[in-house]
């Protein structure tokens, strides 16, 4: 059995990310959970729409829903997004990751930069 991070999974993830409408849902629920009709208030677009776009980002993992009485509430799928991603940019650009680590880690104590 694969595991649930296999291609053809990461590949539904990026398929997700390719519209700036799914990009901008993620971004915003970077600060929290929301309600599906607090997210739809944030575009010009119907709120059936917003809830194509909820269902492929839920189908690819990114989101993740929850019901509280009438309201269904979504959340970013954090690790899920952080591990496509970063799977995909060690395998492109390893260089790049081991640079980025070092320049978020906090110099040792001491040490001047």
């Amino acid at each position: 059995m694969e595991s649930p991070s296999a291609p053809d999974d990461e590949a539904s993830a990026f398929r997700a990310l390719a519209d700036p409408t799914r990009r901008q849902i993620l971004e915003d629920l970077r600060g929290g959970e929301l309600a599906a009709g607090e997210i739809a208030s944030r575009f010009s677009i119907s709120a059936p729409s917003i809830s194509r776009h909820l269902g492929v980002l839920k189908g690819a993992g990114l989101v993740t829903e929850r019901r509280d009485a009438n309201r269904i509430l979504y959340s970013l799928a954090e690790e899920r997004l952080a591990m496509c991603v970063g799977r995909f940019l060690s395998a492109v650009c390893p260089e790049q990751i081991v640079l980025r680590h070092t320049k978020w880690r906090p110099a040792p104590e001491g040490d001047a930069q």
